[in-house]
């Protein structure tokens, strides 16, 4: 059993990193705040029963992920402005599965990826539908396993998977979709035509 004597201690380090999740969530600053100090009131209230040394972060990413569910969803909050450009989003998403299909290497999705602007890629992201955004953000932002995704969501690990490959998906097609609606993707390659189709 921990001590609340070093919950400050203990948790105070995450708190960076819980905000720019909460800020990811709500896409509010005033909002985030919020989730933030309801997650430390709930956590500090149940630090005597969080087993020490297990996985504060992803305990506490738990109760952030509860709280935003169960409050701001509920409350379908939904502001214009999308106030998140202190996180270095572009360079993250980077790590989102390929673009145009597992068959590409790496330099050529990055070279994919380039063509978006940060915006893009938060719109892309802010889009998806709200069981596959928190996966897809847990796993590729915040960089939890699939178990620990699995804690936090509270859903079985398998369910974790389903929702990321999909949402990765639907990322991709939406950014795939934007690239080709501003031409931003390269020239197919030529068809062959006679004596070149046989190989000669």
């Amino acid at each position: 059993m921990a001590n609340q004597a070093t919950f400050a201690d203990d948790s105070m380090p995450l708190m960076s990193g819980l905000y720019s999740a909460a800020l990811r969530m709500t896409r509010n600053p005033a909002d985030a705040e919020d989730l933030v100090q309801e997650t430390y009131l709930k956590a500090y209230r149940a630090y005597e029963r969080f087993e020490a040394g297990t996985n504060l972060k992803a305990w506490m990413y738990r109760i952030l992920t509860n709280s935003y569910i169960n409050e701001y969803r509920k409350k379908q909050r939904r502001p214009d402005e999308s106030d998140i450009d202190d996180v270095e989003d572009l360079y993250l998403y980077r790590r989102i599965g390929g673009l145009t299909g597992s068959t590409l290497g790496r330099s050529a999705e990055d070279e994919l990826m380039d063509l978006f602007g940060e915006a893009e890629v938060k719109d892309a992201v802010e889009g998806l539908a709200e069981h596959y955004r928190l996966p897809v953000l847990l796993a590729d932002v915040e960089g939890f396993a699939y178990k620990e995704i699995a804690e936090i969501l509270d859903i079985p690990i398998g369910t974790v998977m389903s929702r990321l490959h999909r949402g990765r998906k639907q990322l991709q097609k939406r950014l795939y979709d934007f690239a080709e609606a501003r031409r931003l993707l390269p020239d197919p390659e030529p068809a062959c035509v006679g004596a070149d189709c046989d190989g000669e």
